[in-house]
């Protein structure tokens, strides 16, 4: 779907009419495409007196190539030049900061700062989970840090996003901080992530790709010799693993499919029997498996789980993706459109969760995805709504059970995203879904499915409980 006020807004004329009229500004945003380096330019990290994750953050993208600017000569050219050097992307280690008054580090940084960030560029502040402060004045402290992460995600403009990580003491960090200076995160600003300890006793390694299933038994792997581990290809970090996606046929899960197996997965593309030609085509694509199936039928959970078992033995990703909508507002809606959207987007969820949990081994991962009126509400939409808020619930309540386990759960929560449903709405609520972000524009499909392969990396371990939104930070629900 062309987006032609975007397209205006980028030509020659259309820039300077959007600039005279204070109009809104979509950026083409920076997104990812095979071996494209993580950065356009080099990054700048600096701290707080005290922060204990600088060191370890100029280490981790030092070995990942990423070139990195001095922070005392930073500071002495952004304040002497009307231009100063270009960064590709500012990161600021905030665990220091203990009490309020602490934060104007942060206001010097930022404030020298704010002019040398490229078109695209990355905002990410890096802090102690307030639930985990030694001390009340640090809890206030690094509470405050969303307040700034969130204002500059709304003021430094261009396509540039900005974050704020909450980080373990052990935390580990590469994962994530290659997702966020990536152009993978290209529609996700404005976040608070938290990272915790790594919940997967596996180590983040890579291994060879699964085997084709034979028609004797399940896809069988070569392991590597005992203590002789393989760095993590970034590339295919998920070489060898088993993904299953649900509602893959299309849009959304179909983009899901596509970036899982881009990164290594063997995937299972699910969706309903009317589905299957699309479903089939894009499974051949793919190189993975399609196995239509309707997750609402009361066999299903044990059909799908059989599946998994004899085919594969284990599944390492599970993708709840499926969805419809039935929208009316709720005191015209029947009871059967409440009932279908409940039970195809929450319940029967549950129902195949509680089947195929069990196969889900120690480094496993459940993403679920949610929506941004899981946590807005919508006006026509109190089923839809009541069932991705209850997709919430779930990665809420079931991540510390699973964390027991070696496994994560993670959800994502799509705003405005280009696909043949938005394409439908009428044209003055599109185009108002379009701009009510800070990036001024709608996402695509392939920024929420790389969100989800973040969440499915195995460097990702540490990630779990989160709640993401892929919404260019929406200004509803925010």
């Amino acid at each position: 779907m062309v987006d032609r006020y975007a397209t205006f807004a980028n030509s020659a004329a259309g820039k300077a009419l959007v600039k005279r009229l204070g109009l809104p500004a979509p950026t083409t945003l920076r997104r990812h495409s095979p071996g494209d380096p993580l950065v356009t330019g080099p990054v700048l990290v600096d701290a707080a007196p005290g922060g204990r994750l600088a060191p370890v953050v100029r280490k981790l993208l030092g070995e990942a190539g990423v070139p990195l600017r001095d922070p005392v000569a930073a500071a002495v050219e952004a304040g002497a030049s009307e231009r100063p050097g270009r960064l590709a992307a500012l990161i600021f280690d905030a665990t220091g900061a203990t009490a309020s008054d602490q934060l104007r580090t942060l206001y010097d940084f930022f404030h020298a700062q704010a002019r040398t960030l490229l078109p695209s560029g990355r905002v990410i502040v890096l802090g102690t989970a307030p639930e985990n402060c030694a001390a009340p004045r640090e809890a206030i402290a690094q509470r405050a840090l969303e307040g700034l992460v969130r204002s500059i995600g709304k003021e430094f403009g261009r396509g540039s996003t900005a974050q704020l990580v909450y980080a373990a003491p052990d935390a580990p960090l590469e994962s994530t901080l290659r997702f966020l200076l990536s152009g993978r995160s290209a529609y996700v600003s404005g976040q608070v992530i938290r990272i915790g300890s790594p919940v997967s006793a596996a180590p983040a390694t890579t291994r060879p790709p699964a085997a084709a299933p034979s028609a004797t038994g399940p896809a069988t792997e070569t392991e590597p010799a005992a203590g002789a581990e393989s760095p993590v290809d970034w590339e295919k970090p998920l070489a060898g693993k088993v993904a299953l996606v649900t509602g893959a046929a299309q849009g959304i899960g179909a983009a899901i499919a596509r970036v899982l197996a881009r990164d290594g997965a063997r995937v299972i593309a699910l969706d309903v029997p009317a589905a299957g030609e699309p479903l089939a085509a894009l499974a051949n694509e793919i190189r993975g498996e399609a196995l239509q199936l309707d997750v609402t039928a009361t066999d299903a959970p044990e059909r799908l789980a059989g599946y998994l078992r004899d085919r594969h033995g284990r599944v390492d990703v599970v993708v709840h993706n499926a969805g419809i909508t039935r929208d009316k507002t709720l005191g015209r809606m029947t009871a059967e459109q409440w009932d279908s959207v409940l039970d195809v987007n929450l319940t029967s969820q549950e129902r195949i969760n509680d089947a195929i949990l069990e196969l889900l081994p120690a480094g496993g991962r459940l993403i679920q995805v949610s929506s941004m009126n899981g946590i807005a509400g919508n006006r026509g939409q109190a089923n839809y709504a009541t069932s991705k808020a209850g997709v919430i619930g779930l990665v809420q309540v079931l991540a510390p059970t699973l964390a027991a386990r070696g496994v994560t759960v993670n959800a994502v929560a799509p705003g405005f995203i280009e696909t043949p449903m938005t394409a439908r709405m009428p044209v003055p609520l599109r185009e108002a879904s379009r701009r009510l972000n800070s990036l001024s524009q709608g996402g695509l499909p392939i920024d929420v499915a790389e969100t989800i392969a973040w969440f499915a990396a195995p460097g990702s371990s540490g990630v779990t409980g989160n709640v993401v939104r892929v919404c260019g930070q929406s200004l509803i629900g925010a």
